[in-house]
């Protein structure tokens, strides 16, 4: 009777330790530090490559730490670090974690928590907020999905997009023509084609006015256009600069500037000549003369 005890006892204690085990065997199939992985294009040329200090590797998954990743491009090479991440072998996708950075050749960054990225689709995304920075503009949202070169971006909700003007080197911004751009969300960039796309309750802050409308088309000059020709390159040729050109804004229009507040189905600002041309049942409601002269700055 006690031998039929003791097996009692025993055997699944046995049983419990052989999990343990076979848990730990499929933990990782092996672990090494200095990992790197490349894959190569056309004539032998590296497309992309990702390293890591350390990995643990699975039958299709690899698990990294301090990750380093890089695209090399004809115009632009694209850098990805963070603190870990997984490489799926198979579907040639990785997600990384922790002070996830993105940096272009063509001086984009972008910072967030957390990050997909599709070499095959050449897609990044990510559903916390994301940091971009790009010259003298800022934009901050929650969610994004874009080229990895950050050419072309949507930003899905609470963007927040500032803009300061250019400055002469060695001097700082004082923040009196700054503009401030936000929207529920989202908002869409084509740096290529020099536009971005706000939707949804959309406000411009300026020193002198504030804009409000359903939808807003901000056209930017182009990089080339906002610097002497000798200093465009061709990298950052047609790519879009970060000073305004002109606004289109669309549906339920209203701008007030200082105590007058003007109505509209649709507001046009040209930069060039500072002029806003209203249509659809233009309104205005005049509280004081002053400061008419005033409009949106670049």
């Amino acid at each position: 009777m006690f031998f039929i005890l003791v097996l009692f006892f025993i055997a699944p204690c046995l049983y419990a330790q052989e999990q343990a085990v076979s848990q730990q065997d499929k933990e990782s199939d092996q672990q090494i530090s200095e990992f790197s992985l490349g894959g190569y294009g056309q004539k032998g040329k590296k497309t992309w490559d990702i390293a890591g200090r350390s990995a643990d590797i699975f039958d299709n998954v690899i698990k990294l730490k301090d990750v380093v990743a890089n695209m090399y491009g004809d115009k632009e090479d694209i850098k990805l670090t963070a603190e870990k991440g997984d490489f799926d072998k198979a579907e040639g996708k990785v997600h990384v974690e922790q002070n996830v950075v993105i940096t272009t050749s063509t001086g984009s960054k972008l910072t967030t928590d957390s990050l997909d990225w599709d070499r095959k689709k050449q897609q990044v995304s990510t559903n916390d907020v994301v940091n971009i920075v790009r010259d003298n503009m800022v934009t901050v949202a929650k969610g994004a999905i874009g080229q990895p070169d950050l050419s072309k971006v949507k930003f899905e909700k609470d963007v927040q997009v500032n803009i300061d003007p250019k400055q002469e080197p060695g001097k700082k911004s004082d923040g009196k023509n700054k503009i401030i751009i936000i929207c529920d969300g989202p908002l869409e960039i084509d740096y290529g084609k020099n536009i971005a796309t706000f939707k949804n309750n959309v406000k411009v802050d300026t020193q002198d006015n504030t804009m409000y409308s359903d939808i807003m088309d901000v056209y930017f000059l182009a990089a080339d256009k906002t610097k002497p020709a000798v200093e465009a390159s061709s990298a950052n040729m047609n790519m879009m600069g970060t000073s305004i050109d002109k606004i289109i804004a669309r549906g339920n229009v209203k701008i007030i500037q200082g105590e007058n507040i003007t109505y509209a189905q649709e507001a046009q600002y040209t930069a060039l000549d500072k002029k806003i041309v209203l249509t659809g049942r233009p309104k205005l409601v005049i509280y004081s003369t002053e400061g008419l002269s005033a409009s949106f700055g670049n």
